[in-house]
Protein backbone atom coordinates (compact mmCIF):
# COMPACT_ATOMS: atom_id res chain seq x y z
CA UNK A 1 0.00 0.00 0.00
CA UNK A 2 1.35 3.51 -0.87
CA UNK A 3 1.29 6.43 1.16
CA UNK A 4 0.29 9.11 0.09
CA UNK A 5 2.18 12.08 3.12
CA UNK A 6 2.72 11.86 6.53
CA UNK A 7 -0.06 11.51 9.01
CA UNK A 8 -1.63 14.16 11.16
CA UNK A 9 -0.37 13.83 14.96
CA UNK A 10 -4.16 12.89 15.55
CA UNK A 11 -4.59 10.64 12.69
CA UNK A 12 -0.45 8.82 14.02
CA UNK A 13 -2.27 8.19 17.38
CA UNK A 14 -5.30 6.56 15.79
CA UNK A 15 -3.49 3.83 14.36
CA UNK A 16 -2.36 2.99 18.03
CA UNK A 17 -5.36 0.38 18.04
CA UNK A 18 -5.94 -3.14 18.06
CA UNK A 19 -2.96 -5.29 17.01
CA UNK A 20 0.64 -4.96 15.35
CA UNK A 21 -0.67 -6.30 11.76
CA UNK A 22 -3.01 -2.52 11.82
CA UNK A 23 0.54 -0.69 12.52
CA UNK A 24 2.85 -2.68 9.79
CA UNK A 25 -0.06 -1.78 7.75
CA UNK A 26 -0.03 1.64 8.42
CA UNK A 27 -4.02 0.95 8.22
CA UNK A 28 -4.77 4.35 10.04
CA UNK A 29 -4.34 5.91 7.01
CA UNK A 30 -7.12 7.27 4.61
CA UNK A 31 -4.83 6.74 1.57
CA UNK A 32 -5.93 3.23 1.10
CA UNK A 33 -9.61 4.53 0.87
CA UNK A 34 -8.76 7.58 -1.45
CA UNK A 35 -10.70 9.58 0.67
CA UNK A 36 -10.10 12.98 2.31
CA UNK A 37 -10.35 13.39 6.09
CA UNK A 38 -13.85 12.80 7.02
CA UNK A 39 -15.27 12.04 4.01
CA UNK A 40 -15.80 8.57 4.70
CA UNK A 41 -18.31 6.53 6.48
CA UNK A 42 -18.16 3.78 9.36
CA UNK A 43 -20.20 0.66 9.49
CA UNK A 44 -20.09 -2.92 11.23
CA UNK A 45 -21.65 -5.99 11.02
CA UNK A 46 -22.33 -9.44 12.31
CA UNK A 47 -24.34 -12.11 11.56
CA UNK A 48 -25.42 -15.38 13.87
CA UNK A 49 -25.23 -13.87 17.08
CA UNK A 50 -28.08 -13.78 18.84
CA UNK A 51 -27.01 -16.28 21.62
CA UNK A 52 -26.87 -14.25 24.38
CA UNK A 53 -24.09 -16.35 25.24
CA UNK A 54 -20.22 -15.46 26.32
CA UNK A 55 -19.07 -15.71 22.92
CA UNK A 56 -21.33 -13.37 21.40
CA UNK A 57 -20.37 -10.81 24.47
CA UNK A 58 -16.61 -11.54 23.61
CA UNK A 59 -17.30 -10.15 19.88
CA UNK A 60 -19.22 -7.35 20.84
CA UNK A 61 -16.41 -6.08 23.44
CA UNK A 62 -14.26 -6.86 20.34
CA UNK A 63 -16.31 -3.64 18.61
CA UNK A 64 -16.19 -1.47 21.24
CA UNK A 65 -13.10 -1.70 21.80
CA UNK A 66 -11.94 -1.06 18.09
CA UNK A 67 -13.96 2.35 17.77
CA UNK A 68 -13.34 3.16 21.48
CA UNK A 69 -8.73 3.19 20.84
CA UNK A 70 -9.36 3.74 16.63
CA UNK A 71 -11.71 7.17 17.89
CA UNK A 72 -14.40 5.70 15.49
CA UNK A 73 -18.16 6.12 15.62
CA UNK A 74 -19.73 3.84 13.53
CA UNK A 75 -22.92 5.55 11.56
CA UNK A 76 -24.78 1.94 11.95
CA UNK A 77 -24.33 -1.71 12.59
CA UNK A 78 -25.50 -4.20 9.81
CA UNK A 79 -27.31 -7.28 11.08
CA UNK A 80 -27.12 -10.46 8.85
CA UNK A 81 -29.60 -12.55 10.61
CA UNK A 82 -29.69 -15.28 13.38
CA UNK A 83 -30.37 -12.42 15.78
CA UNK A 84 -32.10 -14.22 18.10
CA UNK A 85 -31.75 -18.26 18.78
CA UNK A 86 -33.48 -20.72 20.72
CA UNK A 87 -36.93 -21.02 22.29
CA UNK A 88 -37.33 -17.42 24.72
CA UNK A 89 -38.58 -18.55 27.86
CA UNK A 90 -40.82 -15.92 28.66
CA UNK A 91 -42.65 -16.37 25.18
CA UNK A 92 -41.03 -14.21 22.80
CA UNK A 93 -42.37 -10.31 22.02
CA UNK A 94 -41.64 -6.94 22.32
CA UNK A 95 -41.47 -7.09 25.75
CA UNK A 96 -39.21 -10.01 25.92
CA UNK A 97 -35.74 -10.29 27.93
CA UNK A 98 -34.23 -11.37 24.78
CA UNK A 99 -34.24 -7.67 23.57
CA UNK A 100 -32.11 -6.52 26.59
CA UNK A 101 -29.91 -9.66 27.57
CA UNK A 102 -29.14 -10.37 23.67
CA UNK A 103 -29.63 -6.56 22.03
CA UNK A 104 -29.63 -3.89 23.64
CA UNK A 105 -26.96 -4.24 26.62
CA UNK A 106 -24.68 -6.18 24.58
CA UNK A 107 -24.87 -3.20 21.85
CA UNK A 108 -25.54 -0.52 23.79
CA UNK A 109 -26.08 2.61 22.74
CA UNK A 110 -23.68 4.51 24.05
CA UNK A 111 -21.06 2.64 21.95
CA UNK A 112 -23.26 2.35 18.99
CA UNK A 113 -25.52 4.79 18.93
CA UNK A 114 -26.32 4.84 15.39
CA UNK A 115 -29.38 2.69 13.59
CA UNK A 116 -29.02 -1.57 13.09
CA UNK A 117 -30.56 -2.17 9.93
CA UNK A 118 -31.48 -5.92 10.69
CA UNK A 119 -32.14 -9.08 8.31
CA UNK A 120 -33.95 -12.07 8.80
CA UNK A 121 -32.16 -15.51 9.15
CA UNK A 122 -33.58 -19.19 9.79
CA UNK A 123 -33.65 -19.38 13.20
CA UNK A 124 -35.42 -16.43 13.46
CA UNK A 125 -38.02 -17.86 11.80
CA UNK A 126 -38.09 -21.18 13.22
CA UNK A 127 -36.67 -21.13 16.58
CA UNK A 128 -39.33 -18.89 17.99
CA UNK A 129 -43.17 -18.90 16.29
CA UNK A 130 -43.60 -15.57 15.04
CA UNK A 131 -40.18 -14.81 15.38
CA UNK A 132 -39.97 -13.02 12.17
CA UNK A 133 -43.36 -10.61 12.90
CA UNK A 134 -42.06 -9.70 16.16
CA UNK A 135 -38.74 -8.39 15.32
CA UNK A 136 -41.13 -6.35 12.85
CA UNK A 137 -43.11 -5.15 15.22
CA UNK A 138 -40.06 -4.40 17.74
CA UNK A 139 -38.73 -2.16 15.11
CA UNK A 140 -41.94 0.10 15.69
CA UNK A 141 -41.40 0.99 19.19
CA UNK A 142 -40.01 4.66 19.96
CA UNK A 143 -36.68 5.32 19.86
CA UNK A 144 -35.22 2.22 19.05
CA UNK A 145 -32.02 1.83 17.01
CA UNK A 146 -33.39 -1.80 15.88
CA UNK A 147 -34.65 -0.88 12.21
CA UNK A 148 -36.37 -3.56 10.50
CA UNK A 149 -39.20 -1.58 8.25
CA UNK A 150 -40.19 -4.89 6.15
CA UNK A 151 -38.85 -8.00 5.25
CA UNK A 152 -37.17 -6.03 3.08
CA UNK A 153 -36.43 -2.67 2.37
CA UNK A 154 -33.73 -0.33 0.89
CA UNK A 155 -32.04 2.63 2.76
CA UNK A 156 -28.70 4.89 1.48
CA UNK A 157 -25.64 5.62 3.34
CA UNK A 158 -24.44 9.09 3.31
CA UNK A 159 -26.67 12.29 2.38
CA UNK A 160 -29.78 12.35 1.19
CA UNK A 161 -28.52 14.83 -1.92
CA UNK A 162 -25.22 12.86 -2.27
CA UNK A 163 -25.50 9.49 -0.97
CA UNK A 164 -22.18 7.13 -1.02
CA UNK A 165 -24.19 3.42 -1.30
CA UNK A 166 -27.54 2.18 -1.79
CA UNK A 167 -28.06 -0.65 0.66
CA UNK A 168 -30.59 -3.25 -0.18
CA UNK A 169 -31.67 -5.46 2.45
CA UNK A 170 -33.86 -8.76 1.58
CA UNK A 171 -35.43 -11.72 3.13
CA UNK A 172 -33.34 -14.90 1.95
CA UNK A 173 -35.61 -17.09 3.91
CA UNK A 174 -37.41 -18.24 0.04
CA UNK A 175 -39.70 -21.76 0.36
CA UNK A 176 -36.87 -23.98 -1.41
CA UNK A 177 -34.56 -22.00 1.03
CA UNK A 178 -35.70 -22.37 4.37
CA UNK A 179 -39.26 -23.87 4.20
CA UNK A 180 -40.18 -27.91 3.84
CA UNK A 181 -41.07 -29.64 6.99
CA UNK A 182 -38.59 -30.10 10.44
CA UNK A 183 -36.96 -32.78 10.48
CA UNK A 184 -37.73 -33.46 13.84
CA UNK A 185 -40.81 -32.61 14.77
CA UNK A 186 -42.49 -32.83 10.81
CA UNK A 187 -44.07 -29.65 11.63
CA UNK A 188 -43.88 -27.41 8.43
CA UNK A 189 -41.11 -24.42 8.92
CA UNK A 190 -41.01 -20.80 8.79
CA UNK A 191 -40.02 -18.80 5.45
CA UNK A 192 -41.78 -16.63 3.50
CA UNK A 193 -44.65 -17.52 1.67
CA UNK A 194 -44.36 -18.17 -2.40
CA UNK A 195 -46.43 -14.44 -2.81
CA UNK A 196 -44.01 -13.10 -0.88
CA UNK A 197 -40.96 -14.41 -2.52
CA UNK A 198 -42.43 -13.43 -6.19
CA UNK A 199 -43.11 -10.17 -4.63
CA UNK A 200 -39.76 -9.40 -3.04
CA UNK A 201 -37.93 -11.01 -6.32
CA UNK A 202 -40.03 -8.43 -8.37
CA UNK A 203 -39.39 -5.55 -5.83
CA UNK A 204 -35.79 -6.21 -6.13
CA UNK A 205 -35.15 -6.23 -10.17
CA UNK A 206 -37.14 -2.82 -10.05
CA UNK A 207 -34.70 -1.23 -7.29
CA UNK A 208 -31.89 -2.50 -9.14
CA UNK A 209 -33.42 -0.84 -11.92
CA UNK A 210 -33.92 2.31 -10.47
CA UNK A 211 -31.36 5.50 -9.51
CA UNK A 212 -28.77 3.98 -7.21
CA UNK A 213 -25.64 5.62 -5.28
CA UNK A 214 -22.56 4.86 -6.83
CA UNK A 215 -22.27 1.52 -4.98
CA UNK A 216 -24.30 -0.62 -4.32
CA UNK A 217 -24.90 -3.35 -1.55
CA UNK A 218 -26.86 -6.33 -0.64
CA UNK A 219 -27.57 -7.66 2.17
CA UNK A 220 -29.36 -11.09 3.29
CA UNK A 221 -28.61 -13.77 5.56
CA UNK A 222 -28.19 -16.67 3.28
CA UNK A 223 -25.08 -16.88 1.37
CA UNK A 224 -25.25 -17.27 -2.38
CA UNK A 225 -21.68 -18.58 -2.25
CA UNK A 226 -19.95 -19.90 0.67
CA UNK A 227 -16.83 -22.42 1.50
CA UNK A 228 -18.48 -23.05 4.49
CA UNK A 229 -20.02 -26.38 5.56
CA UNK A 230 -23.65 -25.14 4.64
CA UNK A 231 -21.76 -24.10 0.88
CA UNK A 232 -23.51 -22.37 -1.89
CA UNK A 233 -27.48 -21.90 -1.91
CA UNK A 234 -28.29 -22.71 -5.30
CA UNK A 235 -31.83 -21.13 -5.29
CA UNK A 236 -30.37 -17.78 -4.62
CA UNK A 237 -27.83 -18.16 -7.41
CA UNK A 238 -29.87 -19.06 -9.59
CA UNK A 239 -32.75 -16.20 -8.71
CA UNK A 240 -30.51 -13.04 -7.43
CA UNK A 241 -27.01 -13.95 -9.37
CA UNK A 242 -27.56 -12.91 -12.57
CA UNK A 243 -29.59 -9.36 -11.41
CA UNK A 244 -26.65 -9.45 -9.33
CA UNK A 245 -24.09 -9.46 -12.64
CA UNK A 246 -26.72 -7.00 -14.54
CA UNK A 247 -27.08 -4.42 -12.55
CA UNK A 248 -23.21 -4.58 -10.85
CA UNK A 249 -24.05 -5.17 -7.33
CA UNK A 250 -20.99 -4.99 -5.86
CA UNK A 251 -21.02 -6.96 -2.91
CA UNK A 252 -23.17 -8.91 -1.28
CA UNK A 253 -23.17 -9.42 2.38
CA UNK A 254 -24.46 -12.25 4.39
CA UNK A 255 -24.04 -14.97 7.47
CA UNK A 256 -25.89 -17.89 7.94
CA UNK A 257 -22.60 -20.28 7.72
CA UNK A 258 -20.47 -19.98 11.48
CA UNK A 259 -16.98 -17.94 9.95
CA UNK A 260 -15.60 -15.02 8.19
CA UNK A 261 -15.12 -15.32 4.51
CA UNK A 262 -14.49 -13.50 1.07
CA UNK A 263 -14.85 -14.62 -2.13
CA UNK A 264 -14.35 -13.75 -5.51
CA UNK A 265 -15.63 -15.63 -8.39
CA UNK A 266 -14.27 -15.61 -12.05
CA UNK A 267 -15.98 -13.61 -14.12
CA UNK A 268 -18.35 -12.08 -11.54
CA UNK A 269 -18.67 -8.44 -10.62
CA UNK A 270 -20.11 -9.14 -6.79
CA UNK A 271 -17.59 -9.56 -4.10
CA UNK A 272 -18.89 -12.04 -1.71
CA UNK A 273 -18.58 -11.23 1.78
CA UNK A 274 -19.79 -13.35 4.85
CA UNK A 275 -19.54 -12.48 8.57
CA UNK A 276 -21.15 -14.93 10.57
CA UNK A 277 -18.54 -15.43 13.66
CA UNK A 278 -20.81 -13.00 15.64
CA UNK A 279 -21.46 -15.61 18.52
CA UNK A 280 -22.87 -18.95 17.70
CA UNK A 281 -20.69 -21.63 17.38
CA UNK A 282 -17.98 -21.61 14.66
CA UNK A 283 -17.66 -24.63 11.97
CA UNK A 284 -14.81 -25.32 9.81
CA UNK A 285 -14.91 -24.43 6.64
CA UNK A 286 -15.35 -27.51 4.19
CA UNK A 287 -14.42 -26.50 0.56
CA UNK A 288 -11.42 -26.02 -1.04
CA UNK A 289 -12.50 -23.49 -3.86
CA UNK A 290 -9.91 -20.93 -3.76
CA UNK A 291 -10.81 -17.34 -2.48
CA UNK A 292 -9.12 -14.60 -0.83
CA UNK A 293 -10.14 -14.76 2.98
CA UNK A 294 -11.60 -17.86 5.25
CA UNK A 295 -11.48 -18.81 8.50
CA UNK A 296 -13.55 -20.42 11.05
CA UNK A 297 -13.36 -17.92 13.94
CA UNK A 298 -15.31 -15.74 16.07
CA UNK A 299 -15.19 -11.78 14.81
CA UNK A 300 -16.76 -8.95 13.11
CA UNK A 301 -16.46 -7.04 9.55
CA UNK A 302 -15.56 -3.34 9.62
CA UNK A 303 -16.98 -1.60 6.48
CA UNK A 304 -15.82 2.05 5.51
CA UNK A 305 -17.54 3.78 2.77
CA UNK A 306 -16.35 6.25 0.71
CA UNK A 307 -16.72 8.03 -2.42
CA UNK A 308 -14.14 6.54 -4.66
CA UNK A 309 -14.11 2.79 -2.76
CA UNK A 310 -15.62 0.51 -0.34
CA UNK A 311 -13.19 -1.20 2.33
CA UNK A 312 -13.33 -4.55 3.86
CA UNK A 313 -11.86 -5.68 6.97
CA UNK A 314 -12.43 -8.76 8.97
CA UNK A 315 -11.54 -8.43 12.71
CA UNK A 316 -11.33 -11.67 15.15
CA UNK A 317 -12.99 -11.46 18.88
CA UNK A 318 -9.36 -10.11 20.19
CA UNK A 319 -9.52 -7.59 17.86
CA UNK A 320 -6.96 -8.18 15.91
CA UNK A 321 -6.83 -7.43 11.81
CA UNK A 322 -7.39 -10.85 9.81
CA UNK A 323 -8.26 -9.60 6.35
CA UNK A 324 -8.92 -6.73 4.23
CA UNK A 325 -9.60 -5.77 1.25
CA UNK A 326 -11.03 -2.72 -1.38
CA UNK A 327 -13.80 -2.83 -3.64
CA UNK A 328 -13.86 0.07 -6.22
CA UNK A 329 -16.49 1.00 -8.42
CA UNK A 330 -15.71 -0.62 -11.76
CA UNK A 331 -15.78 -3.66 -9.87
CA UNK A 332 -12.10 -4.42 -9.41
CA UNK A 333 -10.62 -5.41 -5.79
CA UNK A 334 -7.51 -4.93 -4.19
CA UNK A 335 -6.37 -7.08 -0.88
CA UNK A 336 -3.99 -4.88 1.09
Amino acid sequence: MNSTGPLSRRRALKTLFCSSAFLSLNLGSRSFLGAAEGDALDLLMIGDFGTTGEDQKKVAAAMMKFCQEGSIRPEGMLLLGDNFYSAAKDGFSTESIRWKNTFEDVYPAAAFPGPCWAVLGNHDYHDNPGGEKVQLEYAKKPGTRWKMPAKWYRFEIGSATSPLATVIALDSNLPKVSGGKDKKSGKPRGSLSEAEAAEQQEWLAAQLQSKRAPFTIVMAHHPLYSNGDHGDTKTLIGQWGPLFQEHQVHAYLCGHDHDLQHLELEGLFTSFILSGGGGAKTRKLESDRKMPYGDDVYGFTHLRVAREELVFTHYDATCKLLHRFSKKQDGSFTVA
